[in-house]
């Protein structure tokens, strides 16, 4: 079946007595964006249709004959026109799902990946097992001191704080602007009494002579700079070139953390850290040469690369 194309660069194929109902509207949006090269166009179309009707993607479908009015169709399109340009998904929306939470995004924080779902869930698995015994035997977690560092739109340290608010939490970012978004995301789950943020150049604004951690965790920067002129357009255009750029082989930050969080973590304290898909070597020698850290490991993501690596401080 072909559809007529419903939209054209000029716009002006709307007018005011235009009548399209929600599966006409879908069917030839889902061309269109199939047809400017925009990845997975029906799911596309029907995040940005549902998000422009207030409802879930499944009532699309039970509401399929369901007429848009002027007005959320001049919506629809502008969206649409956005995603054309490349813009994320995320970013149009103003919001991106981490553990099934829902953060707040814009351009001055990268978009949360699942890569970094696996970090949480290493750290959590950490925390789980880092349990004491009461005075009436009934295992109890030993509270823990966290730090994130360049938490971006706070995604991680939210995760883990609504599955551990036990613990005390601390979070960073060099951008002012990145941690006025995590606050507001951690306002939103009633748990900015319990991160406390600030901003600053990764350890700079730590004293390490009274302040130590139980565990660092970051996901920092790590695609050299000459790879990022060559990524698909929705990351090289749209999201922070400092969340992305790593310095010439991609572990300047890598290198910068391993190199300090051993004076500001506790002894047999754990950095954890998410690194590329193709740096398990040269970090692993960064490791062993730097000296500090013991009980090296590395872990796998879902689709078998070496992506997180965690150390215990000797």
């Amino acid at each position: 079946m072909h559809f007529k194309p419903l939209y054209q660069p000029d716009m002006s194929i709307i007018a005011d007595n235009t009548t399209l109902t929600v599966a006409s509207i879908l069917n030839q949006t889902t061309l269109y964006l199939s047809n400017n090269n925009i990845d997975n166009p029906r799911l596309t179309a029907d995040i940005l249709l549902s998000h422009v009707l207030g409802i879930e993607k499944i009532d699309l479908y039970l509401q399929h004959d369901r007429s848009l009015s002027y007005a959320e169709l001049t919506l629809f399109k502008a969206l649409v026109q956005r995603r054309i340009k490349k813009e994320p998904v995320a970013y149009i929306l103003s919001n991106k799902e981490f553990f099934s939470m829902d953060i707040a995004v814009n351009c001055n924080v990268l978009i949360p990946r699942p890569e970094s779902e696996l970090l949480v869930e290493e750290v959590f698995s950490y925390l789980s097992k880092n349990m004491v015994c009461s005075n009436n035997s009934e295992p109890i977690k030993k509270p823990s001191c966290i730090l994130e560092l360049g938490t971006g739109s706070g995604a991680i340290i939210i995760a883990l704080a609504a599955m551990c608010s036990e613990n005390r939490f601390f979070a960073s970012d060099i951008s002012k602007k990145a941690i006025e978004l995590a606050m507001n995301n951690a306002k939103r789950y009633k748990l900015d009494q319990t991160i406390t943020f600030f901003a600053g150049d990764w350890f700079d604004p730590i004293n390490s002579k009274k302040t130590t951690f139980d565990i660092i965790i970051s996901n920092p920067p790590y695609i050299p700079t000459h790879k990022i002129y060559s990524l698909q357009p929705e990351i090289r255009k749209y999201e922070p070139f400092t969340a992305l750029d790593g310095g010439s082989d991609g572990l300047c930050s890598i290198r910068n953390i391993i190199d300090d969080a051993h004076n500001y973590l506790k002894k047999g304290g754990y950095l954890f850290l998410e690194i590329g898909y193709d740096q398990k070597k040269t970090v692993q020698k960064y490791i062993d040469h730097c000296g500090h850290y013991s009980s090296i490991d590395f872990v796998k993501d879902y689709i078998g690369y070496d992506r997180i690596v965690k150390m215990q401080k000797k």
